[in-house]
């Protein structure tokens, strides 16, 4: 990503309505997952840290970034040991199998997206899973992909078809930041017609429009429990290796 895009979710993935729902709504699938006592949890790509303290709460967590700032941040912020490594082929060597691996927001970051979820497949136990979150809707690329160095954004059948061709029984795939799906759509329809670029998509709202963009965002926890949404921003996907 754009220095300045680090910088930014640095400041306000504590508070940001986006950041604080999609966390919530990540705990609550990993709640619903059969985790182990003392699970053994990898993040892939953490950034600077956000979501760590909410995967401590579900096991032991080990994480990897591989921007030398930010993974100094998040080493920093949350007390652990964070690793560089890249996907699919620099990877660090592990001395234990994983229950859980989270790949939020980081797929579509690499060039080979096959290889880096069989990459992370293998780093998992028999029957361990993997969470992955990671942009929809090719007709909504814009500059905001272009400044986090986005190589694609998805469809889900392409995702959950790259996450089979990794080896993974996929065990939920949806779309999801679905209840805000259509103002979303209409403003980056808008900023494409006009050519616009730019802007500050991480930026905080004002207290109130943060509030309410965050509880409507994070009602949709309830429903992804049960449902697998047909549309939305993005795409949520757990799969777990065959024991």
């Amino acid at each position: 990503m754009d220095r300045d895009v680090y910088r930014r979710i640095r400041e306000v993935e504590q508070d940001h309505w986006w950041f604080v729902a999609r966390r919530q709504i990540l705990a609550d699938q990993i709640a619903r997952l059969d985790l182990p006592v003392g699970a053994q949890i990898l993040e892939v790509g953490c950034g600077t840290g956000g979501n760590l303290s909410m995967l401590t709460a579900f096991g032991d967590v080990s994480a990897l970034e591989p921007d030398d700032e930010a993974r100094g941040y998040a080493a920093a912020q949350s007390g652990l040991v964070v690793r560089g490594g890249l996907l699919p082929d620099g990877l660090p060597r592990f001395d234990k199998a994983f229950d859980l691996i989270a790949a939020f927001d980081v797929i579509e970051h690499v060039d080979a997206d096959v290889a880096s979820l069989s990459a992370l497949t293998g780093l998992l136990r028999p029957g361990g899973n993997l969470i992955a979150t990671v942009p929809a809707n090719r007709w909504m690329w814009s500059d905001h992909d272009v400044r986090h160095h986005h190589k694609r954004r998805y469809d889900l059948e392409g995702f959950r078809k790259a996450a089979r061709e990794a080896g993974l029984e996929v065990v939920k795939a949806s779309y999801f930041n679905t209840f805000l799906f259509p103002p979303i759509s209409a403003v980056r329809l808008l900023k494409i017609a006009a050519g616009r670029k730019g802007g500050d998509d991480e930026a905080l709202p004002a207290p109130w429009l943060n509030r309410t963009l965050r509880a409507v965002f994070g009602a949709e926890m309830g429903p992804l429990r049960f449902l697998d949404f047909p549309l939305g921003v993005s795409i949520l996907l757990i799969g777990r290796r065959p024991a």
